[in-house]
């Protein structure tokens, strides 16, 4: 077994696995999972740079992840930013103090390879699944963009477009700073155009309606889960392998367009970062379910991070096997 330690940085969130990793056997022992909302890309669709208030908050995070980090003695760390640093004119700010905090400098991915981790991390358990049909459709909705990975055992298509729950937030749904309490009919049909042109865009290179098992990853189809089940709050085993019916999810993205963000607040299991972008997250994932015809939805708990850390151990394996 190899001790490695994964972080992914995306638009809405951070977060941090450290796992015992045995890529012989496909055995991944979790020692710690963390995430932190610090809502890296708000306003980076409208500025094209990085907030400084979002860097601090992010640094923070990283502060508190270089402790746990030291306290499990993890040999190798890999360091993985998705589509808010992409897309920043500042982004070298970001990788110097990413460097000086953990020592090692954040890789600023492809769409192409978010999506292969992402697939990798959210398919290695299902393999051995006899009764869930392939090829597997893993769709990552994040918060700048979304990645639609089309594979069996490995991965045979990908594309990663520009819609996810920040994104088509602060696109649509806020005026004049402030996000529409509800939105208005108008809106929310703006929002819905833009996530079906980024679906056309899909299509283009990924043959979506192909797939037999639609999985879902991140925050937003995780919530949704959670709200499908009416849990008394955030359960992670609840939530991992549960499946949610399309009925519901469309049942699910109707209250939360049309809601208050007191009521959204008030869902026990809800994260209180995910209040504002959560309707816009479960509308992209509607989307994609009617899109494709999915019956249902099976939601992971494990995607990029995962993907990341099986990276990292398989990277150590190559290195002790050179030696």
């Amino acid at each position: 077994m190899t001790r490695v330690a994964a972080v992914d940085c995306g638009t809405n969130s951070i977060r941090l696995l450290v796992a015992d990793c045995d890529p012989e056997t496909g055995e991944l022992v979790e020692l710690d999972r963390r995430m932190t909302i610090v809502r890296l890309g708000q306003g980076v669709d409208r500025t094209g740079r990085l907030a400084p208030e979002a860097l601090e908050r992010t640094f923070a995070a990283c502060r508190e992840y270089a402790a746990v980090i030291k306290e499990h003695g993890a040999e190798r760390l890999r360091f993985v930013a998705t589509s808010a640093s992409r897309d920043a004119e500042n982004r070298d700010e970001f990788v110097r103090g990413v460097l000086d905090i953990l020592g090692v400098e954040p890789e600023v991915i492809s769409g192409d390879q978010e999506a292969e981790f992402s697939f990798t991390g959210a398919t290695k358990e299902l393999k051995g699944s006899d009764h869930l049909a392939r090829p597997y459709l893993v769709v990552d909705i994040g918060g700048g963009s979304t990645e639609f990975v089309v594979g069996d055992d490995q991965v045979s298509a990908a594309r990663s477009v520009d819609v996810g729950c920040v994104r088509m937030t602060e696109r649509h749904l806020v005026r004049d700073g402030v996000v529409s309490d509800p939105p208005t009919g108008a809106q929310i049909a703006a929002m819905r155009a833009d996530i079906e042109a980024a679906l056309d865009l899909a299509e283009e290179t990924v043959p979506l309606r192909e797939a037999r098992t639609l999985v879902g990853l991140a925050g937003s189809v995780t919530t949704v889960s959670a709200i499908a089940q009416e849990l008394p709050e955030y359960d992670s085993q609840a939530i991992h392998h549960s499946r949610v019916s399309r009925d519901r999810v469309r049942e699910i993205t109707e209250w939360l367009l049309h809601s208050t963000h007191a009521e959204r607040a008030a869902v026990p299991s809800m994260h209180p970062g995910r209040v504002d972008v959560i309707a816009a997250g479960a509308l992209v994932l509607l989307s994609i379910m009617e899109r494709i015809g999915a019956e249902e939805v099976v939601v992971s708990e494990h995607d990029i991070l995962d993907g990341i850390a099986w990276s990292v151990a398989d990277e150590a394996g190559e290195g002790k096997q050179g030696n």
